[in-house]
C-alpha cells in the first residue's frame, strides 16, 4: 500500500515538473517573454498565489493560463494528497505493527528474551525456532528490524537496559534471557536491569573480553560465554579430535536435528528418585541415555556408575532424539 502511494506521488511530481516546463515554453511562444519571466508566470499560476502578471496577457495567453491552472491545480492536489497518504499510511502501519507485536508478546509464557539481533542473536533465534522454544527479541538497531518483521519474530524496539523495554518484552513471565549486545558494557547494564526486575530469571551473557566475565557474573549472569574463547577451543578440538567435534556439532546443530542434549531434573515426584541408575529404567522407558549427573551440591559426575543412586535435586544430562527427550522429561515428572 505504501509502495503504491509512493509511485503515485512520484508520478504526480513528474507530471508537475512536466507542466512547469510546458507552461514556461508556452508563455515564451505565446507572449514572447524571457525564460525567467515565463517560468515565474508559470510558477505563480500553478501555485495560485495571486501575484500580478509580469505583463498584460494577450487573449491566447489568457486561454493558455486557464488551461494551465485547470491542470495545475489538479496535479498539485494529487501530489499533496499522495504525500499525506504516505505519512498517514506509514504511521498507521507502524501502529498496527506495534500492536500486533504487543499482542504476540503478551501471549508468551516461560519464554526467552534475546537482547540483540546481530549475527549471534540470529543464530540463537534460529536454534530457539527449530527447538520450538518461545522467545522475543529486543533490538535497538533499526537496520535489523526489517529482518525481524520479515521472519515474523516478536520483537520490541528499544534499549534492553531500559526497565520499560524489558517489561514490555514480558520479563516478569520469562524463563530466561540471553544478552548478546555489541559491547560488554551494554551486556553488564542489561544483566543488571534484568536481574533487578526478575531475581529468579536465568541469564546468559556474552563476554567479548575475558576480563569482563567476573563483572557480568557479579551483575547477575548465571552463565557467561566468550565466543572467542569457545571458538578457539572448538578449532583446537577440530584439529585434535575431529570425530568428537562432529558428534558435538550434530548434537547442537540448529537445522535437521536428529538427536540433541538435554537436562532433566530429578524431583520427589520422579519414579526413579532413590533408585540406582540401572534400576531407573530411563533408557528402557524413553530411549534417552544418561551422559552425566549433576548432584544437588553442584558436582558433575561424567559417565556415572550404574550403581549411582539418584536423589531429589539431581540433574541428568541426557542424549537422544527430541521425542526420546520429551518422553524422558514426562517420565521424570511422574507423568508416565
Amino acid at each position: 500500500m505504501i509502495l503504491s502511494t509512493f509511485k503515485r506521488l512520484r508520478l504526480a511530481l513528474l507530471a508537475l515538473l512536466a507542466l512547469v516546463a510546458l507552461g514556461t515554453i508556452g508563455y515564451k511562444l505565446i507572449e514572447g517573454w524571457s525564460t525567467l519571466n515565463a517560468l515565474y508566470m508559470t510558477v505563480i499560476t500553478l501555485a495560485t498565489v495571486g501575484y500580478k502578471e509580469v505583463a498584460p496577457l494577450s487573449p491566447p495567453g489568457k486561454v493558455f493560463t486557464i488551461i494551465l491552472i485547470s491542470f495545475g491545480v489538479s496535479i498539485v492536489f494529487w501530489a499533496v494528497a499522495s504525500l499525506f497518504e504516505i505519512v498517514i499510511s506509514e504511521q498507521l502501519w507502524h501502529t498496527l505493527l506495534r500492536r500486533r507485536m504487543e499482542n504476540q508478546i503478551n501471549k508468551l509464557q516461560d519464554h526467552y528474551i534475546i537482547c540483540g539481533y546481530g549475527r549471534m542473536g540470529q543464530e540463537i533465534a534460529k536454534v530457539f525456532s527449530n527447538s520450538k522454544v518461545p522467545y522475543a527479541v529486543v533490538e535497538i538497531n533499526p537496520e535489523q528490524l526489517p529482518k525481524l518483521i520479515e521472519q515474523n519474530i516478536p520483537f520490541i524496539e528499544g534499549n534492553a537496559s531500559d526497565d520499560k523495554v524489558l517489561l514490555a518484552a514480558g520479563i516478569k513471565r520469562a524463563k530466561g534471557l540471553v544478552t548478546v549486545a555489541a559491547s560488554d558494557e551494554e551486556n553488564v547494564f542489561i544483566t543488571l536491569t534484568a536481574r533487578g526486575l526478575s531475581p529468579d530469571l536465568f541469564i546468559v551473557a556474552r563476554s567479548i573480553r575475558e576480563e569482563n566475565e567476573d563483572k557480568l557474573k557479579r551483575a547477575g549472569a548465571n552463565k557467561v560465554m566468550s565466543p572467542y574463547i569457545s571458538g578457539g577451543r572448538r578449532m583446537a578440538f577440530a584439529a585434535l579430535r575431529p570425530q568428537v567435534l562432529e558428534f558435538l556439532d550434530a548434537a547442537i546443530r540448529a537445522d535437521d536435528i536428529t538427536f540433541e542434549l538435554d537436562d532433566v531434573n530429578v524431583t520427589s515426584k520422579s519414579p526413579f528418585v532413590g533408585k540406582r541408575i540401572n534400576e531407573s529404567r530411563i533408557r528402557e522407558t524413553s530411549g534417552a541415555m544418561i551422559l552425566a549427573v549433576r548432584s544437588s551440591n553442584g558436582t558433575l559426575n561424567y559417565n556415572p556408575n550404574p550403581n549411582t543412586v539418584l536423589i531429589d535435586g539431581d540433574t541428568l544430562i541426557l542424549v537422544g532424539t527430541p521425542a526420546e527427550l520429551n518422553t524422558a522429561q514426562a517420565y521424570a515428572a511422574g507423568h508416565n
